[in-house]
C-alpha cells in the first residue's frame, strides 16, 4: 500500500483492507470509472471520479477509464474527449508505465455476444417474442409476481438460432429481446428474466452498423468488470437492487469456464446529493436547449467544464470530496461545503489585486494634476515571500459606488461630506463635496489629500479614521468585463417532489459590469486566479478573456452570504 495513503478510513477501505489481510486479490486492486458517454459529467461524477481513481492510487492499483457505449442512439465522440479531458483535469490518471487502461464496452461486444451464447446453450437465456408492453404487464409489480412469458421454454436450439438471426440483422427493432431466466416470482424485481440484448438498427460511434443488437447496460456492466479483471466495482447506490444480477451473470459464466473465481465484487456507496443545483441530466439538457445558460459550461451549470471555466480548481472539488466522505447512506449536502472547500483551496494560492466594479469618479482636488506615485502593496498578505505589486495613485481615482454616501445612514464610515478616510495603501482623504447630473445621480465625488499621511511612511500614523476604502487610479487603470455568478437556484431542492425546477432559478445567477482593474492585469492569463480585495475569487474566462482585454468569472465571494437551509423543503 502507498504510503502516502493519507485519506480517512470508510466502509469502502475496509473492504479492501480486509481483501488484502485475506490475500483474495492477491494485494491486487483495480476499480474503474465507466461513464456513458451520452453527456457532460456533473459535481456528482466528480465525486465518483475521485472515489474510484483516488482508492486505486492509495493502493497502488489503477482505475480503468471505460465508455459504456451500449447505447448507440445517445453517444458521441464529443462526450467521449470531454471526460478524457474531465478526467486528466481533475488531476488523475489511468496510465501506469506498462499500459493505458481506457477502455470502450464496444471494445467487447464480440465477447459480450459469445457470452450471451453460453448463457443459452446452458440454459439460462432465451428469446422472447412478446410486446414490450406485454412484457411489462407480464413483470409483475413490488407486491405480484410475474409471469412467465409464453416464449420462456423455447429450446435451445430455437434459442440460438433466432438470437444469430437477430445480429444478422433479420428481423426489425421491437421484434425480439434477449432475456436472461431467472426467476419471474422473485422478490428482486431485477431478477425477473432481465432483458440482456435488444435490436437496435442504429449507427455507432465506434462500431459503425457492424452490430444491429446492442447489450443492456446491466448485463455488459458486470462482463466488462471482469473482462478487465477489476478487483472492486465501485458504484452507486442506485444499483444495490441490481447486485444479485451482477453476482448471478457473473457466477453462471464462471461456472461455464469463461471467468475465474473470485469474479468482481460490487459495491454501492451514496451519490452526491448537493443543494441549489440539479445532476439530471435531462434537466441539465433542458436548460441548455431552452437558452436558460449559456451552454454546457456555462460557469452557473453544475457541469464540470461549467465548474472549470466559473474557477473552481481541481484541488477544491477533491478536497470537497475527501470532506463529504464515502458513505452507505444518501444524504443531502449543503452547497456551502463545496464553496468553502473552494475558498480554503484558493486563499494560500490566490494573488491579491484591486477591482471597482461599480465605478464612482473621486477627484483629489488638492493633488497635484499630471503627478503620480507609486504605491505598494504584497501580491499575498500572508506569503511575503512571494513580493509587492506596485500601482500608481493619481488625481482621479475610481472608487466603490456603495463607498459614498450624501447622507450617510447610521454606522456609515466611509466617505460622506465631512468624513475623512483611508484609500487603502495611500493617502487619508476629507470628502469635501460631490457633484450630480440632472437627475440628482452622484457622477463625482470630491475631496482633499493630506500629504503627510502616506500609508507606510511615519505621519500616517498620525490619522486615525474608521474607513478604508479601495481604489484604481482612473488613468491608468484597466477596463475590464467582469461577470458576478451565483447560485443557478433558490430553492435548496429545485426539482424535489412535484416543483418545476425551473421556476427556480435565481434571476441574478450572472451579473455582468464593466469593472476597472489595478494595471498589473494586463497580461493576465485565461484559467489564472486571483483575488479581488472585498469581492472575492475571480478568474479570467478561459475562452473569452485574453491579455490586454481581460474577463472576469467571480468563482465565489469571501463570505457565504447565504443561510443555510434545510435538505428538504421550501425555497429560499
Amino acid at each position: 500500500m502507498s504510503t502516502e495513503l493519507n485519506a480517512a478510513s470508510n466502509f469502502i477501505r475496509n473492504i479492501i483492507d480486509e481483501d488484502n489481510r485475506s490475500g483474495k486479490w492477491g494485494q491486487r486492486v483495480e476499480t474503474r470509472f465507466p461513464p456513458e458517454p451520452n453527456g457532460y459529467l456533473h459535481i456528482g461524477h466528480a465525486k465518483a471520479i475521485c472515489v474510484n481513481f483516488g482508492i486505486a492510487r492509495d493502493y497502488d492499483g489503477v482505475c480503468h477509464l471505460r465508455f459504456d457505449d451500449t447505447n448507440p442512439e445517445k453517444e458521441e465522440t464529443e462526450y467521449v474527449d470531454s471526460i478524457i479531458d474531465m478526467v486528466k483535469w481533475l488531476g488523475f490518471s489511468y496510465q501506469t508505465p506498462q499500459k493505458e487502461h481506457l477502455y470502450f464496452a464496444s471494445d467487447y461486444f464480440e465477447q459480450l455476444y459469445q457470452a450471451a451464447e453460453i448463457l443459452i446453450q446452458r440454459g439460462k437465456a432465451y428469446v422472447d417474442s412478446q410486446s414490450a408492453e406485454d412484457m411489462r404487464t407480464n413483470r409483475g409489480t413490488l407486491v405480484e409476481p410475474g409471469k412467465d412469458s409464453p416464449f420462456r421454454n423455447r429450446t435451445v436450439e430455437e434459442n440460438l438460432d433466432l438470437f444469430r438471426r437477430m445480429r444478422a440483422g433479420e428481423f426489425a427493432d421491437g421484434t425480439h429481446v434477449l432475456r436472461a431466466k431467472i426467476d419471474m416470482a422473485s422478490p428482486n424485481i431485477n431478477l425477473r428474466d432481465p432483458a440482456i440484448y435488444r435490436i437496435r438498427h442504429a449507427h455507432h460511434h465506434r462500431t459503425g452498423d457492424a452490430w444491429c443488437i446492442y447489450p443492456m447496460y446491466t448485463y455488459a456492466h458486470p462482463l466488462e468488470d471482469a473482462i478487465e479483471n477489476i478487483t472492486h466495482s465501485l458504484c452507486t447506490l442506485e444499483f444495490e437492487d441490481q447486485r444479485p444480477f451482477y453476482d448471478w451473470v457473473l457466477g453462471e459464466l464462471a461456472d461455464a469456464g469463461m471467468f475465474t473465481r473470485p469474479t468482481p465484487q460490487q459495491i454501492e456507496f451514496a451519490r452526491l446529493q448537493l443543494t441549489y443545483a440539479i445532476t439530471s441530466k435531462r434537466k441539465l439538457r433542458q436548460l441548455v436547449d431552452e437558452k436558460h445558460v449559456d451552454g454546457w459550461d456555462d460557469p452557473r451549470m453544475p457541469t464540470l467544464v461549467g465548474l472549470r471555466r466559473r474557477g473552481f480548481s481541481p484541488e477544491s472539488l477533491q478536497l470537497f470530496c475527501e470532506r463529504i466522505g464515502v458513505a452507505k447512506s444518501a444524504s443531502w449536502i449543503d452547497m456551502s461545503i463545496l464553496e468553502q472547500a473552494l475558498r480554503d483551496d484558493l486563499d494560500p494560492k490566490a494573488p491579491r489585486a484591486t477591482a471597482v466594479l461599480d465605478p464612482l469618479k473621486l477627484i483629489i482636488d488638492n493633488y497635484p494634476e499630471g503627478k503620480q506615485e507609486d504605491c505598494q502593496a504584497p501580491v499575498h498578505p500572508h506569503f511575503p515571500e512571494r513580493g509587492m505589486r506596485t500601482f500608481p495613485i493619481s488625481r482621479e481615482l475610481w472608487i466603490e459606488r456603495e463607498d459614498f454616501q450624501a447622507e450617510p445612514v447610521k454606522g456609515f464610515f466611509r466617505l460622506f461630506p465631512g468624513n475623512k478616510v483611508r484609500l487603502r495603501y495611500g493617502y487619508v482623504v476629507e470628502c469635501t463635496g460631490f457633484d450630480t447630473d440632472a437627475d440628482g445621480n452622484v457622477t463625482a465625488v470630491h475631496c482633499n489629500y493630506f500629504e503627510d499621511s502616506r500609508s507606510g511612511t511615519p505621519g500616517a500614523d498620525n490619522y486615525k479614521v474608521k474607513g478604508n476604502i479601495h481604489w484604481v487610479s482612473a488613468p491608468h487603470a484597466l477596463a475590464a468585463e467582469v461577470r458576478i455568478y451565483d447560485r443557478l437556484f433558490l430553492d435548496p431542492n429545485p426539482d424535489a417532489g412535484d416543483k418545476n425546477f425551473l421556476d427556480a432559478i435565481n434571476p441574478n445567477a450572472k451579473r455582468v459590469t464593466q469593472a476597472y482593474v489595478e494595471p498589473g492585469m494586463l497580461n493576465f492569463a485565461p484559467e489564472d486566479r486571483v483575488q479581488f480585495e472585498r469581492h472575492g475569487y475571480f478568474v479570467a474566462d478561459r475562452h473569452d478573456s485574453v491579455p490586454g482585454k481581460p474577463v472576469f468569472n467571480r468563482i465565489v465571494s469571501l463570505k457565504d452570504s447565504w443561510a443555510v437551509k434545510p435538505a428538504k423543503g421550501g425555497g429560499k
